[in-house]
């Protein structure tokens, strides 16, 4: 039997769908941070016996860097398929997700500074791996600050749409200064990305952590999209109906 998954584009058709999905994703989110948090604190301590214990940080910085990277690429992803197809979801979608990305990069931003202050004797460097993380912070700020100041929703969609788009340029140029391919032209405290050396075991807490930030981005995206849904829909019939039912 397929399922016609057009018709989740509708907001009073997904609104319902995004709650159910909610409670799986957060599960599934804490579960695996558990897991993960557990695999990588009480599963590698021989590999990282000759490492200060602060080296457990990289289970949550890099699934934070990763995971700020990839929101952002999704939401100028649905910022394209608004300007494109002007479906009213897509925009809600950019804007749900760009509060949750600004957040995962905050916390790689704070959670690179607590490995390198007693690794690299400094909370910060000024060097195009770092400065091009913050811009990134930067570029999500600005787009929420876009869509606050223009009262008009359709106007601020389309106006922090242009921004996103303009913005993903740092997106590669952060993953190209975090694996440059020639170490000696991108000089930095920063340690080169490499997963090919790294014990089996850092990569399974790693992963399980990737999957965990992903899943909790998912749940809270999709309950900031309902929230969304209600302030644009509310005159609405279906809307009004709803919070006659919530309310009753």
């Amino acid at each position: 039997m397929s399922i016609n998954w057009f018709k989740y584009a509708a907001p009073s058709n997904f609104y319902p769908l995004a709650g159910k999905l909610v409670s799986w994703f957060m599960v599934i989110a804490f579960v695996l941070a558990v897991v993960g948090l557990y695999w990588g604190f009480f599963k590698t301590p021989d590999v990282l016996s000759e490492q200060k214990e602060y080296y457990r940080i990289i289970f949550i910085h890099v699934a934070a860097a990763w995971m700020s990277m990839w929101l952002y690429g999704m939401l100028v992803f649905w910022a394209l398929v608004g300007l494109v197809f002007n479906t009213r979801l897509s925009y809600m979608f950019a804007s749900a997700i760009a509060p949750t990305g600004a957040l995962f990069t905050i916390i790689g931003l704070w959670t690179g500074a607590f490995w390198g202050q007693p690794s690299w004797g400094t909370w910060w460097d000024w060097d195009p791996r770092m400065t091009s993380f913050l811009i990134l912070l930067f570029l999500y700020v600005g787009y929420m600050a876009l869509q606050s100041a223009i009262d008009d929703s359709r106007r601020a969609d389309k106006a922090a749409a242009i921004l996103a788009m303009v913005g993903m340029v740092m997106v590669p140029v952060i993953y190209y200064s975090v694996n440059c391919p020639n170490p000696a032209e991108c000089s930095s405290l920063h340690q080169e990305s490499s997963t090919q050396q790294i014990e089996p075991n850092i990569k399974i807490a790693m992963f399980l952590m990737v999957i965990s930030f992903w899943s909790y981005a998912f749940g809270v995206i999709c309950m900031r999209v309902r929230n969304i849904i209600l302030q644009r829909e509310k005159h609405t019939r279906w809307v009004q109906d709803l919070e006659e039912i919530n309310h009753g």
